[in-house]
């Protein structure tokens, strides 16, 4: 059992030293969406990691290139002795926001939990066998085999106070697939810069520096508050940043660029996205239920996907929907992932006539109709890119009648396998092809396919994608990436439509780049 300390004396010269911060501030700070939960291994998506990630923290993180350095690991390595052993070595006098101790049973139980049946962290640790205390500041991850590329998991796998779960009934991840709410879906109690004051879901959330953190000194450490409002009307959104509401918003409308860019006292800091997005289909079922064909599935004939994929225009979607901001792809995985080549980019050459000859030699010359589900208020400009696609099905007779709806709502359509035909996007935290196959490529088992919801299951690429966890060549690694790849390619297993191109606006004094990931760490974020 760890003791709370009280720690009066600290936590004067914790406040001390953050109040002589260089200009340290209150950061108004607004996005499209909320999180959708507190709970740090209940939800494996970008809004809802941005928010945790200034409350918690893992073993590892990633600096403002994207290299990983030390969290509350400070340094790691494979046993000499035996490969298939990480040792983890903890930083000490890391406290809890209540005072707790961390230590390394906070370690072994957050890793067990973020394994757990209803975490949405599982795959990022489908290689583990076992999680080891050796002493209070050691760790040993057993993996399965040989794993080199096991760090590159861990930056988004956060560390929980195994006693405030106890206490609080939450040792099991919140299920929100199902619904279900817990004390951790609301409520936080991490190790990181910032603890959580207030919070109203969907309306605001109030953070407050942490006096006790560890990383003072380390990091520039600059916002004393941040106040965070999700503003989903894009209108309203840009008003705030130009009536100086708010100082900082993620998701630029592209109509707003030039207007925001132009705007004296404000900016618009511009990156490609480690983020693509695309449409999923339900290919595995002999029947679809939310179509208007009796007895068989459209999706299940790999020439209808392929007429999809050839209706589909991306440069006009890029052109008229996106307004340029957005780069055409052929394939479900950004450039900054190892596996990427210009050979799986290439973007299919739009064609109508030969799309509604696929359908008709298909046996769907007159189309069909069937739901088409979309989030409004997650990727830029997502339910217009949904029309859009409406538009162009249309034109070689698919009815997709578009259903749009909030991510909280669309989400679980996907992980509860509700939907058979949906748009979504992805992010690859780990810079790796093994990230984006774990979860949308293999077959959905307890460890892997979480958000694989088109019924594709293919025996030799699971045992192809268990395999690059544990192959220590990394030639022969990336070439069974490559056959990978293609063989999702080749079966057209899902619709790339494009790679997100983010723009933040800000004030002029902020001096924050942008993140490829789109998960701003506002411990780094300086004013000037």
């Amino acid at each position: 059992m760890k003791s709370t300390l009280i720690r009066s004396a600290a936590v004067l010269m914790g406040a001390t030293m953050l109040a002589g911060a260089a200009n340290a501030e209150t950061l108004r700070w607004a996005r499209v969406g909320d999180s959708l939960t507190l709970d740090p291994h209940a939800q494996n998506e970008g809004p809802t990691h941005t928010l945790a990630h200034q409350m918690y923290e893992g073993l590892l993180q990633r600096d403002m290139s994207g290299a990983i350095i030390p969290a509350l690991a400070t340094d790691w390595a494979p046993l000499d002795s035996d490969p298939t052993i990480w040792e983890f070595n903890l930083r000490e006098g890391v406290t809890f926001h209540d005072g707790a101790e961390f230590n390394a049973d906070d370690v072994v139980f957050s890793l067990n939990r973020a394994m757990s049946e209803t975490s949405a962290m599982k795959e990022l640790l489908a290689s583990v066998a076992e999680v080891i205390k050796v002493d209070d500041y050691t760790v040993h991850i057993r993996t399965e085999g040989p794993n080199p590329l096991f760090p590159n998991n861990l930056t988004n796998l956060f560390m929980m106070d195994q006693g405030w779960a106890e206490a609080n009934n939450v040792v099991a991840v919140q299920d929100i697939a199902n619904g279900e709410d817990s004390f951790a879906a609301r409520n936080a109690n991490g190790t990181g810069a910032f603890s959580l004051t207030s919070r109203e879901p969907e309306v605001r959330t109030v953070l407050t520096a942490n006096p006790d953190y560890w990383g003072i000194g380390e990091f520039p450490l600059e916002v004393s508050e941040i106040i965070y409002t999700p503003i989903q009307n894009q209108a309203t959104r840009v008003a705030a940043l130009l009536s100086g509401e708010v100082d900082l918003i993620q998701d630029i409308p592209v109509q707003d660029l030039d207007r925001v860019g132009s705007t004296d006292g404000l900016k618009v800091v511009t990156a490609a996205q480690n983020r693509v997005i695309f449409l999923g289909m339900q290919q595995g079922e002999d029947d679809l239920e939310t179509d208007n064909v009796e007895g068989a599935n459209p999706f299940a004939d790999v020439r209808v996907r392929q007429a999809v994929n050839t209706a589909v225009n991306r440069d006009a979607i890029r052109q008229v929907v996106m307004r340029g901001q957005s780069d055409p792809t052929g394939v479900i995985m950004p450039p900054f992932v190892n596996g990427w080549t210009e050979e799986l980019n290439t973007v299919p050459e739009t064609d109508v006539d030969a799309a509604r000859a696929l359908m008709a030699e298909a046996g769907y010359e007159d189309g069909f109709e069937i739901i088409f589900n979309c989030p409004n208020d997650r990727y830029i400009n997502d339910e217009a890119i949904c029309q859009a696609v409406v538009g162009m099905l249309a034109q070689i007779g698919i009815t997709a009648n578009l259903e749009a709806q909030t991510r909280a709502n669309h989400f679980p359509l996907i992980q509860n396998q509700e939907t058979e035909f949906y748009l979504l996007g992805w992010g690859v935290p780990t810079f790796d092809s093994e990230y984006v196959f774990n979860f949308l490529v293999h077959s959905t088992t307890d460890e892997y396919g979480s958000w694989n919801n088109t019924g594709y299951s293919n025996p030799e690429v699971d045992e192809m994608i268990v395999s690059l966890a544990s192959e220590t060549n990394l030639e022969a690694r990336n070439a069974t990436i490559g056959e990978i790849w293609a063989q999702v390619q080749e079966d057209v297993l899902y619709i790339p439509i494009h790679n997100q191109v983010l723009n933040w606006g800000m004030r002029e004094n902020i001096d924050f780049p942008v993140q490829p990931e789109d998960q701003p760490h506002f411990k780094f974020l300086t004013f000037n």
